[in-house]
C-alpha cells in the first residue's frame, strides 16, 4: 500500500491522577476524539495509565507493571483496530520478575501490534528515579514499520540525546516520536522554568533540523505530588508540539490544559528539505570513531 504524502497526526495531552481506570479512560477518550477529527496517527504521553511514579523509589510500585500483551496493551490494540489508526502507547512493561522496562508500543490499526521500543536512556535525578524501576532497553534504535511509514519512536529522556535521533534517522525513520513526562519543580523561579522549557523545545527542534524529519512530542500536564512529601512534586508543563523538518513549529498545545493537538504533516517535505540541506550526505563518518567513548580525556 502506498504511503500518504500528508498525514494527520494527533497528540493526546492530559493530566493523570491516582485512579488508573480514569487515566486510561482519558487517553481512550482522546484517541476517539482524534480519530473523529481525521487523525491517522495518534501519540500518547509517557506512562499515561498512572501518575509519574518515579519521584520516589518504592518496590510496591512494581505492581503497576504489566506484560505485553497484557490488559492495557490489549485495550490499546482493540481501539486502534476499531478506529483503524496507528497508535503509539507508553507502558510500564513487566518482562519478567525483577525485569521491567519503560516501553512504547505501536499498533497498526487492524493489523495489530507492529512493534515496541524500550527506553534506552534512563535518568536518575531528583524526582526522576527511573533507574530503580527500568532496565535500559535492548532493542536498539530501530524504526517500527507501519502503513503510514517508519516510526522512530523514542521516550522522554531519549529526547536530549542527538545520537538517538540520528540513529533512528539513519535507519530510515520517517518521523521521530517522543512520549514524554517532564515538568518543573515549583521551587525554581520563573526565569529558570522558562529556560528549562525553552531548552526542551529547542533540543527537539534541533533533531528535526539535523535529520530533516518531523518531530512529535507529547507531554502530560498537571501537578503530581511527591508521595513522600505531598507539598512538593512535579508540575508537568504540557506544551506538546509538532515540528517540521526545518524545526518549524507546526502545532503546539497549552501548558496547563488537556488537549488533543491535531496537525497535518507534509511527509514529502522531508525529501525536499534534505535535497537542499544534505546533512546525511556530508557526515564524516570516517572521523567519528571517538563518539563511542564516554569522554575524551
Amino acid at each position: 500500500m502506498p504511503r500518504p504524502d500528508t498525514l494527520r497526526a494527533a497528540l493526546v495531552q492530559h493530566a493523570c491522577g491516582d485512579d488508573l481506570a480514569a487515566n486510561l479512560a482519558a487517553s481512550l477518550d482522546g484517541i476517539r476524539e482524534a480519530a473523529a477529527a481525521g487523525a491517522e496517527l495518534v501519540l500518547l504521553q509517557e506512562l499515561h495509565r498512572s501518575r509519574y511514579f518515579c519521584q520516589q523509589e518504592d518496590p510496591a510500585v512494581f505492581d503497576l507493571a504489566e506484560p505485553i500483551p497484557g490488559p492495557t496493551s490489549e485495550q490499546l490494540e482493540s481501539i486502534a483496530a476499531d478506529l483503524d489508526i496507528v497508535l503509539v502507547g507508553s507502558l510500564f512493561e513487566r518482562r519478567a520478575a525483577g525485569l521491567y522496562h519503560n516501553t512504547a508500543v505501536v499498533f497498526d490499526g487492524k493489523r495489530g501490534m507492529a512493534g515496541r521500543y524500550r527506553k534506552m536512556h534512563i535518568p536518575d535525578d531528583p524526582g526522576y528515579y527511573e533507574k530503580f524501576y527500568f532496565t535500559p532497553g535492548d532493542l536498539g534504535f530501530t524504526p517500527i514499520e507501519t502503513r503510514l511509514g517508519r516510526l522512530g519512536v523514542l521516550v522522554c529522556w531519549d529526547q536530549w540525546f542527538p545520537e538517538a535521533a540520528r540513529l533512528m534517522a539513519t535507519a530510515g525513520a520517517d518521523l521521530l516520536l517522543y512520549p514524554t513526562a517532564i515538568g518543573w519543580d515549583d521551587a525554581d523561579d520563573a526565569a529558570e522554568q522558562a529556560r528549562q522549557l525553552d531548552a526542551w523545545v529547542t533540543i527537539q527542534r534541533s533533531h528535526a533540523v539535523a535529520n530533516g524529519l518531523p518531530v512529535l512530542s507529547c507531554n502530560r500536564i498537571g501537578f503530581e505530588p511527591d508521595p513522600a512529601d505531598p507539598g512538593n512534586g512535579s508540575r508537568f508543563w504540557g506544551n506538546s508540539f509538532v515540528a517540521g523538518p526545518q524545526g518549524e513549529i507546526l502545532a503546539r498545545a497549552a501548558a496547563d490544559q488537556p488537549q488533543v493537538l491535531l496537525c497535518d504533516i507534509d511527509l514529502a517535505r522531508s525529501e525536499r528539505v534534505r535535497r537542499i540541506w544534505p546533512y546525511l550526505r556530508d557526515r564524516r563518518i570516517d572521523h567519528y570513531g571517538e563518539l563511542n567513548r564516554l569522554f575524551r580525556d
